[in-house]
């Protein structure tokens, strides 16, 4: 059993799918609800399977990685312009943030880095192929799974027929440029086609926030049905009246195929 596998492993206890909580959020939005309290955030997120965060803020998780049965650290590679949502960057220019082995050096179990393509320019789009590339090749010297970020740039969520055409395409481009995994939108009733399209296993993302915690359930619900291995949700979490009792009713729809209502 390669390293990679070994550690991609920690992501499903016992076979089950996963539920990772991403607290990335404050390196491209800045201080935000829910993460004012960095420390506090984090160690009520002991019960996850894993946690998404940006490198340099692991030395303010307090005690959320200590003892058996901790989550799985994932560390964020790059920085996108995308993600910088309250100052409406369009363009996704993307640069490396920090190396797979500074990662690990910090505590780093798996890593993730993001692709964005159709920025509206060739040029733009191949630079980001290769620091998505240059990162793959890094994680694969070291034996630490890539979980690949596929997000898109402009306005192609307002289109899901095109949005969900890229989707299934960009996820398959991230496979075959080495990711091991990929954190991607649930792009409605045809998502099937998506986990379908690649042989790693595919994660749905939470976005923003849903209206309630029932909508958010849902969400992760029809992800799972239609084959995701399980969920990546930051705000539906964080911002959730009571974090770490969302987060178990979360824990029983993707682990153990719970209905939301009852969950």
């Amino acid at each position: 059993m390669s390293g990679k596998a070994i550690r991609l492993s920690k992501l499903f206890p016992d076979g089950a799918n996963t539920v990772i909580v991403a607290m990335d959020h404050g390196q491209t939005f800045g201080p935000m609800a829910g993460l004012l309290n960095f420390t506090a955030a984090a160690e009520r997120l002991k019960e996850a399977d894993a946690v998404l965060m940006a490198p340099q803020m692991i030395r303010f998780s307090g005690n959320l990685f200590e003892g058996k049965g901790s989550p799985a650290l994932i560390a964020r590679l790059n920085w996108n312009t995308i993600h910088c949502e309250p100052w409406g960057y369009r363009e996704a220019c993307t640069v490396k943030a920090m190396s797979v082995e500074a990662a690990v050096a910090a505590g780093a179990d798996l890593v993730l880095a993001s692709l964005v393509l159709k920025t509206g320019s060739e040029e733009h789009d191949a630079q980001n192929v290769q620091v998505f590339a240059g990162l793959a090749g890094e994680s694969y010297r070291l034996g630490i799974p890539l979980i690949g970020e596929v997000f898109p740039a402009n306005d192609l969520r307002a289109n899901s027929d095109e949005f969900h055409d890229y989707i299934k395409k960009t996820c398959r481009i991230v496979c075959e440029l080495g990711a091991d995994a990929i954190k991607t939108f649930y792009t409605g009733e045809r998502f099937a086609e998506v986990v379908q399209g690649v042989p790693i296993p595919v994660f749905a993302l939470g976005a923003e926030k849903l209206a309630s915690e029932l909508d958010a359930l849902m969400l992760a619900h029809k992800a799972v049905s239609a084959g995701a291995r399980g969920v990546v949700f930051g705000r539906n979490v964080l911002q959730a009246d009571d974090p770490a009792q969302f987060l178990r009713r979360l824990k029983n729809v993707v682990h153990r195929s719970m209905a939301p209502e009852v969950a």
